[in-house]
């Protein structure tokens, strides 16, 4: 793990952006204009925009010619409808700016105006994509009870009222539904773009923690390795404090033994760094311990002036998983620690007890210490995480006090 990654930022859609609707380009990155109130249109928008502007104009001169052969309507309201059409058509380029306001303006104006009938359609389409179906409803609602009343002022000679009303009724749902299903397919684009983003996330979010259990893991192993290295040095250094007049030859081997145990210490210390700035995939470091290390770690503690008794009832230690091995090495490791620390001078029993299906227990004893003990800052943590490491591998451990003043620390490993 070379760091932590950072989370990665969203996506932009660099390519394209004129194939879009700016709405909908807004949506997907609202970060991308954040001083504007309303986005930019797009070349996309400005076709559309255009289209829609030419389709109101056509539709106006359809109606200004239907105008031109109705006797019954005098010069003024003609010139008067056609005025109210070429506004209403102008007012086509502002339905994104003002959507609902422009749809409420010209249900009046298409009620007096026949050439305002293309842009009043406009406006409806207009609405049904960019607002809530409440808005569409009374506004489309409105328009479809106008739409008798309308006809009954100023009918067709040419086609029958029924047949015009019903036409003009098809043709403004026939907007309406067309706007809500564009609306509801720019919906669908948002959430699957949100959907994409939130996964996104999860992904960085579980990566952080698998990180984060890494290095806890890490420090785990860092805690068990250094505090057991660090307690030989802290042994003999005590030893050669308060018996500057040992023999020659006590001091030559306790010496050897802190140069050593510094030594590897140092190593050790070495090893985890290196897999901290390690990328992944790498192996670093030398081969974790497994239970037949047990001996080498017993002859360890002895050679600091412990007295230890390993009582292995495992016959054949090679048949035990590498990761159980690895965790039974650690719960002896750290329990030896503990009994160095809080029990000096006592003797220590460790015990290895288990089969093939039947398990693997470890169980590291000692009596009640002789004398008085000095209080040890920090204690109690290293049992926690021991109690979390045997719970990992999918066993339980238990440690406490016995009634005859001593400590007891027992692990249940699974073997399977």
């Amino acid at each position: 793990m070379s760091g932590d990654k950072t989370a990665p930022a969203p996506q932009t859609f660099t390519e394209r952006r004129w194939l879009l609707p700016s709405a909908v380009l807004h949506e997907l990155d609202p970060d991308t204009e954040p001083d504007r109130r309303r986005p930019r249109r797009t070349a996309r928008d400005w076709v559309v925009d255009f289209s829609a502007f030419l389709l109101a104009v056509l539709v106006g001169l359809a109606g200004a010619h239907d105008l031109a052969g109705d006797t019954n309507l005098s010069p003024g309201f003609v010139v008067l409808d056609q005025v109210a059409g070429a506004l209403a058509c102008a007012a086509v380029w502002g339905r994104r700016r003002w959507p609902v306001g422009l749809a409420v303006a010209m249900i009046p104006v298409g009620l007096v105006s026949n050439t305002a009938g293309g842009a009043a359609m406009v406006a409806l389409f207009t609405v049904a994509v960019h607002r809530p179906f409440r808005y569409v409803a009374w506004i489309g609602g409105i328009n479809l009870a106008l739409i008798p009343l309308y006809f009954w002022l100023r009918p067709d000679p040419q086609v029958p009222y029924l047949g015009i009303v019903a036409f003009t009724a098809l043709l403004t749902g026939t907007a309406v539904g067309w706007g809500m299903f564009v609306r509801s397919k720019r919906q669908l684009m948002v959430s699957l773009r949100d959907r994409a983003r939130r996964a996104e996330t999860e992904a960085v979010l579980r990566a952080e923690r698998a990180q984060r259990l890494a290095r806890e893991s890490i420090a785990r192993e860092m805690h068990d390795v250094l505090a057991h290295r660090l307690t030989l040095l802290s042994v003999h250094a005590g030893a050669l404090e308060f018996r500057p007049d040992a023999p020659r030859a006590e001091i030559v081997r306790a010496a050897g033994v802190i140069r050593e145990s510094a030594h590897e210490a140092l190593q050790d210390l070495r090893e985890i760094i290196g897999v901290l700035r390690a990328a992944e995939g790498e192996e670093a470091g030398r081969p974790q311990p497994t239970l037949a290390a047990l001996d080498a770690l017993v002859a360890e503690s002895r050679e600091a002036g412990m007295k230890v008794v390993l009582d292995s009832r495992v016959t054949d230690q090679e048949t035990v998983p590498a990761s159980v091995g690895r965790t039974a090495y650690r719960i002896a490791q750290e329990a030896l620690t503990n009994a160095r620390k809080h029990a000096p001078g006592a003797e220590v029993t460790v015990t290895l007890t288990g089969a093939p299906g039947d398990g693997l227990t470890v169980t590291v004893r000692n009596p009640a210490p002789e004398g008085e003990v000095p209080p040890v800052p920090g204690s109690g943590q290293g049992l926690i995480g021991l109690t979390e490491r045997a719970t990992l591998a999918g066993g339980h451990l238990e440690h406490g006090p016995q009634p005859d003043g001593g400590f007891q620390v027992r692990a249940r490993l699974p073997w399977g």
